[in-house]
């Protein structure tokens, strides 16, 4: 039986426990702040790329990984005769995806990459199930089709305090950001399809509370596999939401910081709620 090992770029937010229990490879980005390039790998102690930011002078710039560094990462995971199962966050989001494919042409690995359509928690979804199914010895072509059902069962929703880096970064249109440059404006976004699609605008912290209403309202009609909750700044208002929401799902809704990548285009005070519901 051929060993199936999994890897995904660092722009999923994931316990770190669970990437060695699971055995997963995480490929980090870079990011350039005020022109010093570190690796994304460096910066995951809470908070410390947030101060980072705040202190720095222009909007910080995420880079993808080298393809040659996905051709050497492939190149050394596949000496014992291993099949690599690639996920990676969505095209639309970041070049890592098409990166990965061009480093699997260049090794000489069995390498199959496919295009999450999500990243951040939404992305550990379909991590974590490749990775648990790999470890239970399952062939590529079972863990393929059980990816795929998490991916079309998985819903992500994003709230920003302000688009200015969301615009700055390149991810959503200028109309929407000069909309949304007025005085304390809060918008909640679905990414769907590959793009980030405002659903709610308003004023105030009250419409982050209404929209989350209105999510648990549909939650008691569906069967809810996982919730995962990430934040950038403040954890308060995740914390919050993770009492809302923890009634609609058995397993323990992980609350997380996202990482600098996610960080970098939300800016501070921005969370995100990741939903899987069952097939």
């Amino acid at each position: 039986m051929t060993k199936i090992k999994i890897v995904t770029d660092s722009s999923v937010t994931i316990e770190p426990e669970l990437v060695k229990q699971l055995d997963i490879t995480v490929v980090p980005l870079s990011v350039m702040i005020d022109n010093v390039v570190y690796s994304d790998a460096d910066l995951k102690e809470e908070g410390k790329f947030l101060q980072l930011m705040q202190a720095s002078k222009n909007l910080p710039k995420t880079s993808q990984p080298p393809v040659g560094v996905f051709a050497e990462v492939f190149e050394d995971l596949c000496k014992d005769g291993s099949q690599i199962l690639a996920i990676h966050m969505s095209h639309a989001l970041s070049g890592t995806v098409e990166a990965a494919r061009q480093g699997a042409s260049l090794s000489t690995a069995d390498v199959t990459v496919i295009d999450s359509s999500f990243t951040d928690q939404a992305l550990k979804f379909q991590v974590v199930e490749a990775a648990k199914l790999a470890q239970e010895g399952k062939e590529l072509e079972e863990i393929l089709s059980h990816v795929e059902e998490v991916k079309n069962h998985t819903e992500l929703y994003i709230g920003v305090s302000t688009l200015e880096n969301l615009v700055k970064g390149g991810r959503i249109g200028r109309v929407t950001g000069l909309l949304s440059s007025l005085l304390n404006i809060r918008v909640v976004m679905q990414m769907k399809d590959h793009e980030l699609q405002p659903i709610v605008k308003g004023r105030g912290a009250k419409t982050f509370k209404k929209w989350l209403d209105e999510l648990t309202s549909s939650l008691t009609e569906r069967s809810v596999a996982e919730i995962g909750i990430s934040y950038s700044g403040s954890a308060d208002w995740a914390k919050e939401m993770k009492e809302s929401l923890q009634a609609y799902v058995e397993k323990p809704i992980s609350v997380l910081e996202t990482g600098s990548i996610i960080q970098t285009h939300t800016g501070e005070n921005a969370w995100a709620i990741l939903v899987r519901y069952h097939s």
